[in-house]
C-alpha cells in the first residue's frame, strides 16, 4: 500500500465510528472471526481497544492483520483502523487512489 493510499484511508476512517471494542479477554477466535466478516462486508474498519485490555494496541493490530489477511491503516492510542479489499470486484465499495 502506498502512502497516498494509506492517507486516502486515513481520511475516510477519521469520520468513522468503531464497529469492535476489544476487551480484557484480548484476542478471542470468535472476535477475529467477527472482525474477518465485518472487513468482508465494510472493507474499512475501525477498533477500539479498552483500557482494561493489557495488550498493546500496535502487537494486537499487527496480530489481527495477520489473521484477517488484512492492513493496518493506522494505529493511534487504543484505536486501530484495517483494510482489506473485497474479494469480488462487484462488491468493492473503496477504490484506492
Amino acid at each position: 500500500m502506498t502512502s497516498k493510499q494509506r492517507a486516502y484511508l486515513k481520511g475516510l476512517a477519521m469520520t468513522m465510528d468503531p464497529v469492535f471494542q476489544i476487551g480484557k479477554s484480548s484476542l478471542t477466535p470468535e472476535n477475529t472471526a467477527a472482525i474477518d466478516e465485518a472487513l468482508e462486508a465494510r472493507e474499512l474498519i475501525k477498533i477500539t481497544v479498552l483500557k482494561n485490555c493489557l495488550d498493546d494496541g500496535r502487537a494486537i493490530a499487527e496480530v489481527l492483520a495477520e489473521r484477517t489477511r488484512s492492513e493496518v491503516v493506522q494505529v493511534i492510542g487504543k484505536k486501530i483502523v484495517l483494510y482489506r479489499p473485497a474479494k469480488k470486484k462487484e462488491k468493492r465499495k473503496i477504490i484506492l487512489p
